[in-house]
């Protein structure tokens, strides 16, 4: 594979959906130019990050380099900006403010509030398994509700509503996949659902407002950065953020946690004789899959990486599957391991724009196969896997399985 078609793999959402590709696409530019000027047909110029060093010396560094103009790789700078700003978009100062809104709800002591409330949806979700009745899709009838019953009960949208939700975020970021798209455009098909959630959420804002109740949708309606109450398009991002990442990402690593899992037998029958290694599955799970595929950032001055020059104003991709399987950090980084430690993933990004659901991500990929690992007899794929289509976040859409429970 020579370097072309190896960096031709950031632009094209089917080479997300083939991790043999992928793969092998990122380990020939780890190994032979790890810092890879792309000049793409459908979107403008940037520069391919694939190395654990350089992807987190560039997430550390947020004066240096900036979330805006250009957060993903779809964003074109030159053409007028999203309407809506997600905490993603923000850089400083306007990015801490905002953050601290609903930080309180997402730390470590607000998460164990919410313990007793998500062991029982686990246990909730593995019953259907049982009801089920020994075949299933894991994705589809486990790992896409579980995590957006819990978000969005704390958002304190009504349970009616979750599938639309559930919906909107499949076609959102399963915008060129041609099972969830709306149309054969990607931007016109995530367009479209950006316009659903507006709508959706300007409702909930003012419902918010007149009649706020003790959820986190009350404390974003009536939040007061920088003194004043926020913004409707600030607000409306907010929701956007936790409505659709909020599970999106989880569901992913939860889904092809169980695909690594079934294809790694080995590892399976490890956890399932000590399950004391849910907590380290977990995080392998979620180096392995890497739902988040890549942030953007751009340069404010002109700088280097590894000795490439890089003028002010050129965006850089840092990609974290990449970065997650890098040699130089990993041992045997091609391998899963429900026990391996130190694992110094990136799937949670870092620096200023750490993921804020991290506590809440973790303590439900554990409580889920807390709960599963004990209930298994007996477990296998029943089918193909297959990954969606998508450039920024993205996991398993199909994980069918065959299984005895106790």
């Amino acid at each position: 594979m020579d370097l072309q078609e190896a960096a031709g793999v950031f632009t094209d959402p089917r080479a997300y959906a083939d991790e043999e590709r992928f793969h092998a696409a990122t380990a020939v530019l780890r190994r032979e130019s790890p810092v890879h000027r792309v000049e793409a047909d459908r979107y403008p110029a940037y520069w391919a990050i694939t190395r654990y060093d350089d992807v987190m010396a560039i997430a550390c560094d947020s004066e240096a380099w900036r979330n805006w103009p250009r957060t993903t790789v779809h964003q074109d700078p030159a053409l007028p900006p999203p309407p809506i700003r997600t905490l993603v978009q923000m850089d400083a100062p306007d990015h801490p403010v905002y953050r601290r809104i609903s930080a309180d709800m997402f730390r470590p002591a607000g998460v164990r509030r919410l313990s007793d409330r998500i062991a029982d949806l686990a246990r909730r979700y593995v019953d259907r398994m049982a009801e089920l009745g020994g075949e299933c899709d894991f994705y589809a009838d486990v790992a896409a509700h579980y995590p957006l019953y819990v978000i969005l009960s704390l958002l304190g949208l009504p349970e009616e509503d979750f599938p639309l939700m559930l919906r909107l975020t499949q076609e959102l970021f399963g915008a060129d996949d041609p099972d969830f798209a709306r149309s054969a455009s990607g931007n016109e098909a995530a367009s479209a659902a950006i316009l659903d959630f507006f709508t959706y959420f300007q409702g909930l804002i003012a419902d918010r407002r007149k009649n706020p109740a003790d959820d986190l949708a009350s404390v974003i309606a009536n939040a007061t950065p920088n003194g004043e109450l926020i913004g409707e398009l600030e607000a409306i991002g907010y929701y956007v953020l936790i409505a659709t990442a909020g599970h999106d990402t989880t569901s992913a690593a939860i889904s092809g946690g169980m695909h690594a899992l079934l294809t790694h037998p080995d590892q399976w029958r490890r956890l399932r004789d000590d399950p004391s290694l849910v907590p380290t599955a977990v995080d392998e799970m979620i180096r392995w899959v890497s739902p988040v595929k890549h942030f953007m950032r751009t340069a404010s001055k002109d700088t280097e990486i590894r000795g490439v020059p890089i003028p002010a104003g050129d965006a850089v991709l840092l990609s974290y599957p990449s970065a997650n399987r890098d040699e130089d950090v990993f041992a045997n980084p091609q391998t899963f391991d429900v026990g391996r430690t130190p694992n110094r993933h990136l799937g949670f990004g870092f620096g200023a724009h750490y993921c804020l659901g991290t506590h809440l991500a973790r303590l439900e990929a554990r409580a889920l196969y807390a709960e599963l690992v004990p209930r298994i007899r007996s477990i296998e794929l029943a089918g193909p896997v297959e990954y969606v289509e998508a450039l920024f976040v993205g996991g398993p859409k199909r994980v069918p399985i065959r299984y005895a429970m106790a």
